[in-house]
């Protein structure tokens, strides 16, 4: 087994485990801001990590420049997504309004 191909299962595993960890929090977890803490591991090193795995596996080139820009953007967009709804969350509760 090539030394690369073990960093690339190895990203994919842990990768994976923070999403399932995420999942996992997501459901055990009460009240909505708790569940999007719950969800930012998932989000940002969960996706990063699958993502520079696939990069590993494809080798240096375009494709791999191309997946790593895509984890990314899944990873800004899930992060800036939980902020909107965590804001959104705030408002609806009137938790932090200036009445």
């Amino acid at each position: 087994m090539a030394a690369g191909h073990l960093v690339a299962l190895v990203l994919l595993w842990a990768g994976v485990g923070g999403v399932l960890l995420s999942a996992v929090g997501l459901v055990r977890l009460r009240g909505r801001l708790t569940r999007l803490h719950a969800l930012a591991p998932g989000n940002g090193v969960g996706v990063l990590a699958i993502a520079v795995s696939v990069a590993v596996e494809q080798g240096a080139g375009r494709a791999a420049v191309k997946t790593l820009f895509i984890g990314v953007l899944l990873a800004l967009g899930g992060t800036v997504g939980t902020v909107a709804v965590g804001k959104a969350a705030l408002e609806e509760s009137g938790v932090g309004s200036r009445r």
